[in-house]
């Protein structure tokens, strides 16, 4: 199948948008390889002290011969997702024996919980989380000790951050290894109803805690499809992981397994194996472009909108939201997964998965084929799906046809014929939608304005009684210059609540909403951003704003409102407790969502 013209017309535009920056990050790549093993640079001092902890590899280590692989670990147990990485050390030291390579733990990076810290102080730092998970992987590769690199990752700025720094150390091969979802719990809509009624005084907080520990219950990753599922979609179609190892369940033979043949295929990639592939070359336009076809095919986490760019900053490549709209305009929406769907990722695994997903856009030319990936040459090995043979781990053919199409479609008969996702343009900004869970007649508001400054002054209109017509909630001060751009994922109960009321009420944002949103129509990411002095510092309460998802506009109605000044807000609340003193330099400093709100890039 030849690619569609529009997979084609945005990679070139993205290829000469990035010409200057890509030339120069392959020639800094080219240096750094023809420079060699990167061990026979360092002295035997330097040497002695990497290996003293080494016992029986200290002198395979010292003599230089074989790859040295280097692990870098989210490992914490306070991210279900993380926890089985606790193990993961001793697996890959087992492997890499057999495999004839040394492997060392080279550096661990932070892992916060986005789950936890919703509605609190902490998530605040997790946008610029991601920067310090960059910062501390280069910490641990500027040892200059690896021929490879084994990242360990799942969750929402970890996989992120863990890219930015493989791209950076592009010259080295990368693979990333994941540690799969946990098992099903509880209905994920059941959750989201006793949220609901508790929100409404239905429920009491007894059932309410019920219901969360019956849906987060175990090891391994959530099982929505939320952020930390993207982006382990992303790492199989970027080609950074081994076909098929997205959605395997830990604990098992198979998860084991593919962890073991990870490590093997690391040390075959390196530059003293038979494969070199280093990660920079991995990570080019096209890379990037099928990350996004992924996305929008999915209907992904709106997360992504602002990662991408920021991780394509590190390879060179240089993504502008247009691209995300242009593509998601010719990508069909092919999965329905909770909070697009009832079904978990289980569930979509079980119906075909990434396997079908990515053979039906193989077919209709929606993925670039030739894509280099840490498997091979091309996208075809990732049809293919790994089971174990007599313990033997192998693959074969992946589902021609869906197991369940309530949950995933062939490309010729989606359940949209665009991507989730959508750009907003007009006098209030820039910013994305994500219209894959909104109801079509959701998806174009007008209505007066509400402002506020933070989403509890929301919850607290809300327990007042003050929402009765149909509104705009409009929650301004919340991008990362202002206070680190949280997540505003706590405010979905009470929008859905209003919603489910029969009023039309949608949200307009300088700020995030979780990947595990998406029922209430939301601008989200609208840049230039308020503490900046962009158009959202401009509105009052009972402005009528239309934000017209069809179209593709976000527009205040207002006939004066160019020559308003914008409010200039007391952001000192910001500024402390919890660690945000320490990150005063990030906000300060963050670049506009729209390039990924980064400050290291």
């Amino acid at each position: 199948m030849s690619l569609h013209p529009t997979i084609a017309k945005v990679t070139d535009r993205i290829r000469a948008r990035s010409a200057d920056s890509r030339g120069r990050y392959l020639e800094r790549l080219r240096q750094a390889v023809s420079d060699g093993p990167v061990r026979a640079h360092l002295s035997c001092g330097n040497q002695a002290h990497a290996y003293a902890a080494m016992g029986p590899d200290k002198a395979t280590l010292a003599a230089g011969r074989v790859a040295n692989l280097g692990i870098v670990t989210a490992y914490n147990d306070m991210l279900s997702a993380h926890q089985p990485f606790e193990r993961y050390p001793d697996l890959i030291r087992a492997a890499a024996a057999r495999a004839g390579v040394t492997v060392q733990v080279a550096g661990g990076v932070p892992a916060m919980c986005d789950g936890v810290t919703q509605g609190q102080p902490g998530m605040e730092l997790s946008l610029f989380s991601r920067d310090v998970i960059a910062l501390a992987a280069g910490v641990a590769l500027s040892h200059n000790c690896f021929d490879a690199a084994l990242y360990l990752g799942v969750c929402d700025k970890i996989v992120p951050g863990l890219v930015m720094a493989a791209a950076t150390f592009g010259h080295i091969p990368a693979v990333f290894v994941p540690a799969g979802p946990m098992t099903s719990g509880i209905p994920n809509d059941e959750k989201s109803r006793v949220r609901n009624a508790f929100a409404e005084g239905k429920a009491s907080r007894e059932e309410l805690m019920a219901a969360e520990m019956a849906s987060y219950h175990g090891p391994g990753t959530c099982t929505f499809y939320g952020t930390a599922n993207t982006n382990q979609m992303l790492m199989e179609v970027m080609g950074l992981h081994l076909p098929g190892a997205s959605f395997v369940n830990p604990g098992t033979p198979l998860r084991d397994a593919l962890t073991a043949e990870a490590v093997k295929r690391a040390a075959e990639i390196t530059a003293v194996g038979n494969d070199f592939r280093p990660v920079g070359e991995i990570l080019d336009e096209r890379a990037y472009v099928n990350g996004i076809v992924g996305l929008m095919a999915t209907g992904g986490s709106t997360n992504l909108v602002l990662h991408l760019p920021a991780m394509a900053r590190a390879s060179g490549v240089l993504l502008d939201l247009q691209d995300f709209a242009d593509l998601s305009e010719a990508v069909p929406l092919m999965a329905k997964v909770y909070p697009n769907g009832l079904a978990d990722v289980n569930h979509f695994h079980a119906a075909g998965g990434l396997q079908f997903l990515i053979g039906q856009l193989l077919d209709a030319g929606l993925l670039h084929p030739d894509a280099r990936t840490v498997a091979g040459d091309g996208l075809a090995a990732y049809r293919q799906e790994p089971v174990l043979d007599a313990g033997r781990l192998t693959w074969r053919d992946g589902p021609r046809q869906s197991l369940n199409d309530r949950i995933v479609r062939p490309a010729l008969d989606p359940f949209a014929p665009q991507g989730g996702l959508k750009q907003l343009t007009g006098n209030l900004g820039r910013g994305v939608i994500k219209v894959s869970a909104v109801a079509p007649d959701r998806q174009v508001i007008e209505a007066p304005a509400r402002v506020f400054h933070s989403q509890e002054a929301v919850k607290a209109a809300f327990k007042a009684g003050e929402f009765t017509s149909d509104t705009v909630v409009v929650v301004r001060f919340q991008g990362p210059k202002a206070n680190g751009m949280p997540e505003l994922h706590a405010l979905t109960p009470t929008l859905t609540v209003l919603q489910d009321r029969g009023l039309k009420v949608a949200l307009v944002t300088d700020g995030r909403m979780s990947g595990a949103s998406g029922k209430v129509p939301a601008a989200i990411h609208v840049t230039p951003e308020a503490a900046s002095g962009g158009p959202l510092a401009r509105l009052r309460d009972g402005d009528i704003i239309r934000l017209d998802a069809v179209t593709g506009t976000l527009t205040a109605l207002v006939p004066d409102f160019e020559r308003r000044a914008p409010v200039v807000a007391d952001l000192s609340s910001n500024e402390h407790g919890i660690g945000r003193e320490l990150f005063a330099a990030f906000r300060r400093h963050a670049g506009p969502a729209d390039t990924g709100g980064a400050l290291v890039l």
